[in-house]
C-alpha cells in the first residue's frame, strides 16, 4: 500500500511558524529603523547613556540625528561613565547636545543638582538641561503631591541658575499619572509614546520619544528617538 505524499500536519505547523516567524523579523527590523515623518517633524534627534556604550558619533550625524540629550546623572551618586565621552562626541561630530538628569525620589533634590552642577560642564552652547521623571527601582518612596513639587522647584532653580536656560521635564505617563506636572509647574514638557504621539499631560508637549527601540549603525543596542513639535 502506497504512502500518501500529503504534508502531515507537523509539516505544515512547522512552515506556518517558520512564515510567522519570518514576518515577525521583518516587521521588528521596520520597527526599529522606523522614524516619524520628518516632513511633520523636522528636528529629530536621540537620547543615550552608558548603556549603549562607545558611540560612532560622526555616523550617527548621518542618519538623521539634528541633536543629542546625553544621560550625565542618577540621582546622588551616579555619574554616567560614558558622559563626558558622549558630551564631547556629540558637540565634535556638529550635533547640537544637551544634558539629562534622571531625578531619584529618594534622595535630597538639593543633592541631585548638586552631583549634575559638578558633573556638567558649563556651556552655552548646550541645549536647555532635561530633568527625566520616572519611578525608579529601589526606591519605593512615594511623596505628596505638593512634596513632589517643592523638590522639583528647588532642583529646577539650582539647575537653571547654573545652565542659564529654562529646563525641560521629560515625564513618563506613570509618573504624571501620580503626580500631574504638567498642570503642576510651567516648563516645557517633553512626553513619551512609542508611535503615537502622547497626549498624557494637561498641556501640550513640546518634545516626544517616539520610539525607545530605534536602532542605528554606529551605536550598539536601541536608542531613544525623540522629535521636536513643529
Amino acid at each position: 500500500m502506497r504512502r500518501s505524499r500529503r504534508p502531515s500536519r507537523t509539516r505544515l505547523l512547522i512552515a506556518g511558524l517558520a512564515v510567522l516567524a519570518t514576518l515577525a523579523g521583518i516587521l521588528w527590523f521596520i520597527w526599529t529603523r522606523w522614524t516619524p515623518s520628518q516632513d511633520r517633524y523636522p528636528v529629530q534627534g536621540i537620547s543615550v547613556s552608558e548603556r549603549q556604550g562607545e558611540i560612532e558619533w560622526r555616523t550617527v550625524r548621518t542618519q538623521g540625528a539634528d541633536f543629542a540629550y546625553i544621560r550625565a546623572t542618577t540621582g546622588v551618586a551616579h555619574r554616567d561613565p560614558r558622559f563626558a565621552a558622549n558630551w564631547a562626541g556629540a558637540r565634535e561630530a556638529g550635533l547640537r547636545y544637551g544634558a539629562e538628569l534622571a531625578f531619584d525620589l529618594c534622595k535630597q533634590a538639593s543633592d541631585q543638582a548638586t552631583s549634575f552642577i559638578t558633573t556638567v560642564p558649563r556651556d552655552n552652547a548646550a541645549l536647555p538641561p532635561a530633568i527625566r521623571l520616572d519611578f525608579m527601582e529601589g526606591c519605593g518612596a512615594r511623596p505628596s503631591r505638593d512634596t513632589v513639587l517643592s523638590e522639583l522647584n528647588t532642583l529646577l532653580n539650582l539647575v537653571e541658575a547654573y545652565s542659564g536656560k529654562p529646563a525641560l521635564l521629560r515625564v513618563s505617563e506613570r509618573f504624571d499619572a501620580a503626580y500631574d506636572l504638567g498642570s503642576g509647574i510651567n516648563r516645557t514638557l517633553w512626553l513619551e509614546g512609542n508611535l503615537f504621539p502622547p497626549d498624557y499631560a494637561t498641556r501640550p508637549w513640546v518634545m516626544w520619544t517616539a520610539s525607545d527601540a530605534h536602532r542605528m549603525t554606529g551605536v550598539s543596542g536601541p536608542v531613544d528617538w525623540n522629535v521636536v513639535a513643529p
